[in-house]
Formats: C-alpha cells, structure tokens, sequence
C-alpha cells in the first residue's frame, strides 16, 4: 500500500506551531520589531552587494561631494539619497557597513559575556562554599566600574603595549570593555537558577549514581537555566550597541576610518548647527531603530517564556 502519512513538517513550520511561534503571530509589536531587526540585519550583512558606495574605498571618495544634502531635498545629488558626510561617503551606504560594525560588536561582546557569566554562575551556584563567596565578591567589584572606565583603561594600557595595531585595537578594546561589564548579570541569574536546580530530585539522582560534576552541570543543570539566560542576552545586545556607540562617540571606540554608528554620529554633531543635519540624524535614527527593535523582542521573548506574565 502507498504510503499516506503526511511528509513531516519543515523546522519553521514546527517553530511556528509551538507556544513561542503563536505567540509571536499573535504580537503585533513583536512582528513589527522583528521585521524592523530583520531589515536592519539583512541591509548590514549584504552591506557589500547592497549599498550604492563602499566608504571604504577611499579612491572613490572626493572631496567635492562632502557634506551633499539629501537627494529629496533641494541641491541634493541623485546619487546620494541621504546626503553626505564631511569625507564625501554616502551616508546611506556608511549607515550600512556602520550597522554592520556595531551588530559584529554587540554580538561579540554579548557572546563573550554570556560564556564569562554562565560559567562563573554554574560554578558559583553548584559549588558554593568559599567559591561562591569569591565570584559574588568579584561581581560586587566589577559593578563599581562602568564600561566607559574600563575602555579607557583598556585603551590607554593597549596603546602603550601596541601603538601601531590602532584600528585592531580599537575593536579589541569596544569588544573586551562592553564583555568584562556586562557577564556579571549573567553570573548572578544563573547562580540563582542553580541553587534552585542542585536541590531538585534529578541532580540529587545524578549524584548518587556517580556522575561528575561538571557533567552536571553540563548535562543536566545548564539547559534548565537558558531561559532567563536567553530573554537577558537578547535585551543585552541593544545595550552593547548603545555602549559601542557611545564609546565610539567619545573616541575610545571605533577609529574614525571605521564608520560606525557611533563615529559617524560623533563626526555629524560638530556640523549639526551649521546646517548639515543629516550627517548625525540618520545614524542617529538607525541607532534608535536597531536598539528599540530588540529591546521590544526582548520583551517579548521574556513574556513568552514565562507563562504567568501572559
């Protein structure tokens, strides 16, 4: 007989049939912000096939055509829908490859964050003792520093030790500050989620039968603290972007070869009373438009992952 059973369904069919792919179809803000993200991912990962000019090719840059107005409003230039900035890059192509940088930061300093304060947490969590006095302790210390001080420590101590890897080290110094600031919110989450979890039958069945513990941990604790691990690294990333461009901002950041968010803002706002306004705005916008869409899907995803918030 021909086989009738129905071919199974593809990964995105099953993720939008379960609880967390209804949720989404039925968030109106959800939807809008994850398609504002997407938008925003796609036009930075395909900067180098999307955007009309590439900022980093300084033999196509002229002098001529710094500070163009929008090509809507009067004098712009048809080739520059968003005018451009003091070098003659296209602001629309800048806020591109820009958004590329800070997305490559935040997400690399969130990553490196959440591998830092997972594993602190799990060790302080499931050990305890004197251990889990030392890394609170350390995470007290580490909270009385602000990212902007640690950047310009890191800065300062990197450009004596390598003062000619500048643009490397700028990157460096935005990825390692935003991450040595930003794992002690993960280390103290998972610790709690795993002083709840060590009592539970199933660890206590695990230690019984001999089972290590960082297998555990590993095996059996990590997964059933993800979730808020999950919700906090997603509200992260719009803080680690805003973090970059502040930096950026202030000149520790991003080199000003590099157009960032942030150092394109910086360099707009010595023109912002002149009259030359788009140089600042529209990088200013993108940043407000990438920051509000995550912080809106971390809001959600912290809504749909905890059912008594429904």
């Amino acid at each position: 007989m021909p086989d009738t059973s129905p071919p199974p369904a593809s990964w995105l069919a099953r993720w939008l049939a379960s609880d967390i792919g209804h949720s989404l179809r039925h968030s109106p803000t959800a939807l809008l912000a994850a398609g504002i993200a997407l938008v925003c991912v796609l036009g930075a990962v395909g900067a180098p096939w999307l955007a009309p000019h590439n900022p980093f090719d300084l033999s196509t840059l002229e002098l001529s055509n710094a500070r163009l107005p929008p090509a809507w409003s009067e004098g712009g230039s048809a080739r520059f829908l968003l005018g451009t900035d003091d070098q003659g890059r296209d602001i629309l192509s800048a806020l591109m490859y820009g958004a590329r940088i800070s997305l490559a930061v935040g997400l690399a300093s969130v990553l490196l964050s959440v591998l830092l304060g997972v594993t602190l947490g799990l060790l302080a969590g499931y050990l305890g003792g004197w251990v889990d006095a030392l890394l609170m302790r350390l995470c007290d210390v580490m909270l009385s520093f602000p990212a902007i001080l640690v950047a310009l420590l890191i800065a300062g101590v990197g450009r004596a030790l390598f003062p000619n890897a500048h643009e490397t080290l700028a990157f460096g110094v935005l990825i390692a500050s935003i991450a040595l600031t930003g794992w002690v919110q993960y280390a103290r989450t998972v610790r709690g989620s795993t002083l709840v979890e060590r009592n539970k039958e199933y660890v206590q069945a695990a230690r019984v039968t001999g089972v290590a513990p960082l297998r555990i941990m590993r095996r059996h604790v990590l997964p059933n603290v993800l979730g808020p691990v999950l919700v906090l690294a997603t509200i992260q990333i719009a803080t680690a972007i805003l973090t970059e461009a502040t930096l950026s901002f202030l000149g520790v950041g991003a080199p000003p070869t590099s157009p960032s968010l942030g150092t394109l803002i910086r360099v707009g706002n010595d023109y912002l009373f002149s009259g030359e306004w788009w140089i600042t705005i529209f990088p200013g916008l993108m940043l407000v438009l990438i920051a509000l869409s995550v912080n809106l899907l971390g809001d959600w995803l912290r809504d749909a992952l905890n059912p008594r918030l429904q």
